[in-house]
């Protein structure tokens, strides 16, 4: 054949553009159970991250499993066999007692924000926090992820002192109660959104936590 002519090209980079494609795909493949491993010890990671334990990547899962457990409950705020439509909360036995630790996901201004927020076994005042974002502004929003941001959080409560539930909220002109933290300068609706986040996603397990308070 011709190497000159279109149709040796086109041959060509049909053919080029099938293997690469192919072996694309099969590196994608062999490094899925891989890429999965890794996003599981990430979540268990910031687990422990709200728990205030930051071990070495090595020891992330052994620690783990030593100190949590996973249980799933329905929206009555029963135990229930993890399914897909039950939600899921860890409860850690720490050399500071019992904590259980609730997911958190929500939106920011520049995409989704997560995290994980644990609390003492009186269900009301938390011990740690741990956020992390997607895309928030650098030196603003971004700043959820920093562990001055979430330090704050440490003693605060979600029921206020009439035993009424109003989560724990940014207030940019500072903290005045034990339901607030200090918001984020300059970050207003990151700072609005980690409100939501907290709220709307412990509101989902408030009958269990009602059931559970001691």
């Amino acid at each position: 054949m011709d190497k000159n002519k279109n149709s040796y090209i086109f041959i060509y980079s049909v053919i080029l553009v099938v293997v690469v494609a192919g072996v694309l795909s099969l590196v994608a493949v062999l490094l899925q159970p891989k890429q999965a491993k890794n996003l599981e010890i990430e979540q268990k990671r910031n687990i422990l991250a709200a728990l205030k334990v930051t071990p070495e990547t090595k020891d992330v899962e052994d620690t783990y499993a030593k100190m949590v457990k996973e249980i799933a409950v329905d929206e009555a705020g029963n135990e229930v066999d993890a399914t897909d439509d039950a939600l899921k909360l860890y409860v850690a036995h720490t050399d500071k007692g019992i904590k259980y630790v609730f997911p958190l996901s929500g939106k920011g201004l520049w995409g989704p924000i997560w995290g994980y927020i644990s609390l003492d076994d009186d269900l009301n005042t938390v011990f740690g926090a741990y956020f992390d974002h997607k895309s928030e502004t650098s030196g603003l929003g971004a700043e959820i992820a920093t562990e001055h941001f979430q330090s704050q959080f440490s003693g605060k409560k979600i029921f206020d002192r009439s035993n009424k539930f109003v989560s724990v909220k940014t207030n940019k002109r500072g903290a005045s109660n034990d339901n607030e933290v200090n918001a984020i300068s300059g970050a207003t609706i990151t700072s609005t959104s980690v409100n939501e986040m907290i709220e709307s996603c412990l509101k989902s397990y408030l009958p269990y936590i009602e059931k559970s308070r001691k």
